[in-house]
């Protein structure tokens, strides 16, 4: 695969996506679980299936739900998530380099073959989800990308630890913070370019990595082709793709999508604030906080009575491991456990299923809540001027007839 090209086209630095609308291939219910946003465009983007267009510029579309009853999802209905709308029209994999520059003993050049040949490779199970998933269900309504559940991804990524890229370079001791860059580019002068930081401590962990697979197959263009920055664990705003520049700083970072943008409340559990008190000290965004999701049966569902149904759905955390998840009938008066399907890894979701019979007909709610190994549940209520890091219980309305 020495050369990528995409079916873009550039006029007048403008990118234009050539994709088909579709009607909906699947159920007309294929979008959050709760009243939120609808989204009646489909897509089919290159190198993807039908998705659900969110912008088309920068381009954002998002996974149908259906697709999350795979432990893996597939790379061609991964979530599509840029911030910036210029991409690269096409990628030479030869001629393409990374580079690795700053507070470094020696600076490094890295051709896709010397990362494959000369780093010792590492696989991750991890989730991938945007800070803004499910923004789209936030009351009251805030700004932004309106995200129903399907901003986020599993995948097993497979690359080089970013640990040993800096030892080769001779990453300087004193070094306090490493920046990531990639070849989208603003549209305007004015833009701020796209560039996320990490502190020393936590860029060197060993769990780190530079991944250029995604599930066994080369990371999709729309998803980052050739190199995708993993930082499991943590909101996919630090997944910088396209990645092809790392840069070690001796002093703070300083760059406009770590000191203005993706900030969250500090000190508050689930990023929390109210609406006519905001918080005045705020943090950039970090570790994914406990959610889960009904995946199946899809909201609005009608089941026949005296069937047995399995409701299953997803949970995670940022690493520190799903323990137990419960399902309440009675608006979370009382909660019973769901049966969880063998972890993938901690920073990997878990799947969990619980068995129903609806006796009579009806309306039935379902309410859902996960717990971590450190105690970590998820609130009833959370809200922040952001729409970041969504994980209130949900709920599930099924009728029986």
């Amino acid at each position: 695969m020495k050369f990528i090209r995409q079916l873009f086209l550039f006029s007048s630095s403008y990118l234009f996506f050539i994709f088909s609308s579709c009607t909906n291939p699947g159920s007309t219910t294929d979008k959050g679980n709760t009243a939120g946003p609808p989204k009646t465009e489909w897509v089919k983007l290159p190198g993807k299936r039908p998705m659900l267009l969110l912008t088309d510029r920068p381009i954002n579309a998002e996974t149908p739900l259906k697709y999350f009853l795979e432990d893996f999802t597939p790379n061609d209905v991964f979530f599509v998530r840029w911030h910036l709308a210029n991409l690269p029209p096409s990628i030479d994999s030869v001629k393409f380099r990374l580079n690795i520059t700053g507070n470094v003993d020696k600076e490094l050049t890295l051709s896709l073959n010397d990362l494959r040949t000369k780093f010792k490779p590492c696989t991750v199970n991890a989730l991938c989800i945007c800070a803004g998933n499910g923004r789209g269900f936030f009351t009251p309504h805030v700004p932004g990308v309106q995200w129903d559940n399907g901003g986020m991804g599993n995948a097993k990524w497979t690359g080089v630890r970013l640990k040993d890229i800096l030892d080769s370079a001779g990453v300087k001791t004193d070094s306090k913070y490493i920046s990531f860059n990639g070849m989208d580019s603003p549209p305007l002068p004015a833009t701020p370019d796209f560039v996320k930081s990490l502190v020393y401590d936590h860029a060197m962990d060993g769990e780190v990595m530079i991944a250029y697979e995604m599930n066994g197959q080369p990371i999709p263009y729309l998803n980052g082709y050739p190199l995708k920055l993993v930082v499991p664990g943590w909101y996919g705003t630090y997944w910088i793709g396209m990645l092809n520049e790392i840069k070690c700083y001796a002093d703070t970072f300083k760059g406009y999508w770590m000191n203005t943008a993706y900030l969250i409340p500090k000190g508050e559990l689930n990023g929390n604030e109210k609406p006519d008190s905001l918080k005045k000290q705020l943090i950039p965004i970090n570790k994914i906080d406990v959610s889960s999701l009904f995946v199946s049966p899809e909201p609005d569902s009608t089941l026949r009575i005296g069937k047995e149904y399995e409701i299953q759905g997803l949970a995670f955390d940022g690493g520190d491991g799903i323990t137990k998840v419960e399902i309440s009938q009675d608006s979370g008066k009382t909660w019973s456990p769901a049966a969880l399907d063998a972890s993938l890894g901690n920073y990997s979701w878990r799947r969990w299923r619980y068995k129903f019979t609806p006796v009579q007909g009806g309306v039935f709610s379902f309410f859902l809540k996960a717990t971590n190994s450190t105690g970590q549940t998820q609130p009833w209520h959370q809200w922040n001027r952001s729409g970041f890091m969504k994980n209130g219980i949900e709920s599930l309305a099924l009728k029986a007839e």
